[in-house]
């Protein structure tokens, strides 16, 4: 688990105010849920035999009841739709959310034991123009930001009835390959043999690529849906490529699975991935509801904002800095520094008593497009030096001409609000 230091958060916040500002626009409503969850919940949203419950969460026990911090948002998200009964709100529900998960698994370049996400759910709505919503935002996103070269990889699970008749194929298909295959993958194939299609094990992967294909057991319904996420998604010039064997790596998915990749990114290439899952909210104790959704990992988005040299950071911008020489100066400062950041500028001052020397510096360490200089002979006076930083310029103002320069720069975009 890392720490985010200053300089590290502000990417951080530029990227969040992105992920709300376009969620907004196609009308999507955050959504924030407590990191702790009931195991029980993980254990029936994501399945026993996933590499998430079986090998990565953190798990605990409180009194009699067991909890994990959670390893990802949809089944918390389902979970709370059911809770609070937001059907009763009425339409269908777009959700968004942004948040830190946690999963036990082996750091590495872009995912730590305490991660981040961001990701979209739509609960309500069996319409393939669902699938279309969460898809278009999620390569809009990346888009916005910067990153295009990315490829978009869709497959359909089926629903139900198509994943039991493709199971009963693809078990025939693997039982004699059985011998040579991975423990995990013997471990998969009774309760969950598309699981098996994840594997990463090199034993496996002969094995896999001969594998029979769901879309030979889709029932109709299901290859109808599929078409007509393939039809909407040309009809909106979103570009993408079938993968046969993407079937994500959680139990609930059915119908549409989808994950958006970026060949810049190397061996690591996953930005982002999701699907419909139309089983989960009965999993989970609620009335059958259709859903569908996608989560990022942030960090690796802004590994890839690094690599492809998209500056995300809009750099620190203070707009004024008092420079105080004397007490006197010191105790006038304060009251004046809430005067300015009442006018929705920024503002701060130095809160040592340092030399003038060393306050000029501190100013320009914090990027300050002003200072107000400021002693016993400017109070005097009631005359400060007002200097423009960028441009090296001075001159002698009254603190109202100040003020009203100030306010005038708010009209112009100059200040940190406008950047």
């Amino acid at each position: 688990m890392t720490d985010l230091l200053p300089d590290e958060t502000r990417k951080w916040q530029a990227l969040e105010q992105i992920i709300r500002r376009e969620a907004a626009k196609f009308h999507f409503e955050e959504i924030r849920t407590p990191v702790l969850e009931p195991t029980e919940l993980i254990v029936r949203g994501l399945g026993q035999l996933t590499d998430i419950v079986s090998k990565e969460i953190f798990a605990f026990q409180r009194g009699d009841t067991n909890y994990v911090l959670r390893p990802e948002m949809t089944a918390p998200v389902a979970r709370s739709y059911v809770e609070h009964r937001l059907d009763q709100r009425g339409g269908t529900q777009k959700l968004y959310y942004i948040g830190p998960m946690f999963r036990a698994e082996r750091p590495q370049k872009g995912r730590q034991r305490q991660f981040h996400q961001f990701g979209l759910e739509v609960i309500g709505s069996a319409d393939p123009i669902a699938d279309i919503e969460v898809i278009s935002f999620m390569v809009h996103i990346y888009q916005t930001i910067g990153i295009r070269n990315t490829r978009l990889r869709i497959n359909s699970v089926g629903d139900l009835q198509s994943r039991e008749a493709y199971k009963k194929t693809l078990k025939a298909y693997l039982k004699p390959h059985l011998p040579s295959m991975s423990e995990l993958s013997r471990t998969r194939f009774e309760k969950n043999p598309m699981r098996i299609l994840d594997s990463k094990e090199p034993e496996d992967q002969p094995v896999i690529e001969q594998a029979p294909l769901i879309g030979d057991s889709l029932s109709e319904s299901s290859r109808e849906h599929f078409n007509m996420v393939k039809k909407l998604l040309d009809d909106l010039g979103i570009d993408f490529e079938e993968d046969p064997y993407l079937v994500r790596g959680m139990d609930y998915y059915t119908e549409t699975a989808f994950e958006l990749i970026s060949p810049d990114l190397g061996a690591q290439d996953a930005l982002a991935g999701g699907g419909r899952y139309d089983l989960l909210i009965e999993e989970i104790g609620g009335e059958p509801t259709p859903a569908v959704g996608f989560a990022a990992g942030m960090e690796r988005l802004l590994i890839a904002c690094d690599e492809l040299g998209i500056e995300l950071d809009p750099g620190k911008s203070l707009d004024l800095y008092i420079v105080t020489m004397g007490g006197s100066a010191r105790e006038w400062a304060v009251p004046v520094l809430q005067q300015v950041r009442g006018m929705g500028l920024s503002a701060t001052m130095d809160y040592q008593g340092r030399s003038l020397k060393a306050q000029m510096k501190d100013a320009n360490r914090a990027a300050a497009n002003y200072t107000l200089i400021v002693g016993d002979h400017e109070l005097a006076r009631n005359r400060f030096t007002f200097r423009d930083m960028g441009a090296s310029e001075e001159e002698s103002l009254s603190l109202d001409e100040i003020l009203e320069r100030m306010q005038k720069l708010i009209g112009e975009g100059r200040t940190q609000d406008k950047a």
